[in-house]
C-alpha cells in the first residue's frame, strides 16, 4: 500500500513540488490523521519529505513548529538562530 501511494508522485514530496523543489518523499502522510478519525484510503494521503511531514504534523496536532536544527556549538549551545536560546 505504501509503495503504491508513493508511486503516485514518483516518490517525490508533494509540498516541495508545489514550491518547485524536488525532494524525495519519505513519509506517506494522512491528510486527516487517523488519530482524528481520518480514513486509511489513498485519497486521504499525501507524500511528504521528513521536513514537510514534521511541519504539517505539528500544525495538525497544535504543537509548536519544529525548530530547524543546525547543530550545537563547542559550548554546547544550539547554533540555530531559530532556537529559543538564540532569539532576540
Amino acid at each position: 500500500m505504501r509503495a503504491r501511494r508513493l508511486a503516485r508522485t514518483d516518490g517525490l514530496c508533494e509540498h516541495c513540488l508545489d514550491r518547485d523543489i524536488v525532494r524525495l518523499a519519505t513519509k506517506v502522510d494522512h491528510i486527516k490523521p487517523l488519530a482524528l478519525d481520518g480514513e486509511d484510503v489513498d485519497s486521504n494521503t499525501r507524500n511528504l519529505c521528513d521536513e514537510c511531514h514534521a511541519e504539517v504534523t505539528a500544525e495538525q496536532f497544535n504543537h509548536a513548529a519544529p525548530i530547524k536544527a543546525r547543530g550545537v556549538g563547542r559550548d554546547g549551545r544550539p547554533t540555530s538562530p531559530d532556537h529559543p536560546w538564540n532569539r532576540g
